[in-house]
């Protein structure tokens, strides 16, 4: 259960999202940027595979987040940082994992907004055709989970710095590493100049593999792990971070 504290944060933070024009440029970047990649005529788009599903969507997933999560978790504590309004805000009644975890939260209900309303590609495939509705179920939860962990990862990045640019290209490096650590091109290139056992960690850490096993529409507990530790991992350092600064 939430305390009161981080409800208060989660819903302060949540409603900053649409009280300027910040959220609804996301909004439309995303959905605008998603509906072009699933639909252009390239040869794995929506038409040219000739088959009612959502694989084409969900394969650009990763790569629309590497750079729009960033720009919503780089202000999540770099802006409090920046306007000295983090010492304000830990001088309140307050428990500082509180207020990273209802701050985090509020960043993964908004983008958790952005997906649900891509939904109207669901009815477009069930009215084309036959989907299987677990797959879609299933590439829905993993890209939630997906944009949790990168947030997570944008959200100690941004307690990091006070500078939302810093913040915003650390997030991406980072990130990209993770996604990269499961393209079978990447993993290639340096299979060449480092060990085996190096090569299977690297496989095991990358967000990528686990993203497209769970989209496959197979609940592996391996992969709802993967996902959970990566999150409280991040948000744990965060917690220490600022944890650290307040002292």
């Amino acid at each position: 259960m939430l305390s009161y504290q981080t409800k208060v944060i989660l819903k302060k933070e949540f409603s900053s999202y649409f009280n300027g024009p910040i959220g609804y440029l996301f909004l439309i970047i995303f959905l605008f940027g998603m509906n072009y990649l699933t639909f252009e005529p390239g040869s794995g788009s929506y038409f040219l595979m000739r088959q009612a599903d959502l694989s084409a969507f969900f394969n650009y997933i990763p790569w629309m987040y590497l750079f729009l999560i960033p720009a919503v978790s780089m202000k999540l504590w770099a802006d409090e940082k920046k306007s000295n309004s983090i010492e304000l805000l830990l001088t309140m009644p307050i428990k500082v994992q509180e207020a990273v975890i209802g701050k985090f939260l509020a960043s993964w209900s908004f983008v958790g907004i952005a997906l649900l309303c891509s939904f109207p590609l669901v009815l477009t495939t069930l009215y084309l055709g036959s989907p299987d509705i677990g797959v879609i179920f299933f590439g829905y939860l993993s890209s939630f989970l997906l944009a949790g962990a990168m947030l997570s990862i944008g959200t100690f990045f941004s307690a990091l710095t006070k500078n939302q640019v810093v913040a915003f290209i650390l997030t991406v490096v980072i990130c990209t590493l993770f996604i990269m650590a499961g393209s079978p091109p990447f993993m290639e290139y340096i299979s060449t100049f480092l060990p085996k056992y190096f090569i299977d960690l690297l496989e095991s850490l990358s967000v990528l593999n686990h993203f497209e096993s769970m989209g496959r529409g197979v609940l592996v507990l391996s992969d709802l792990w993967y996902f959970t530790l990566l999150i409280v991992f991040w948000i744990v350092v965060s917690i220490t971070l600022i944890s650290e600064n307040k002292a």
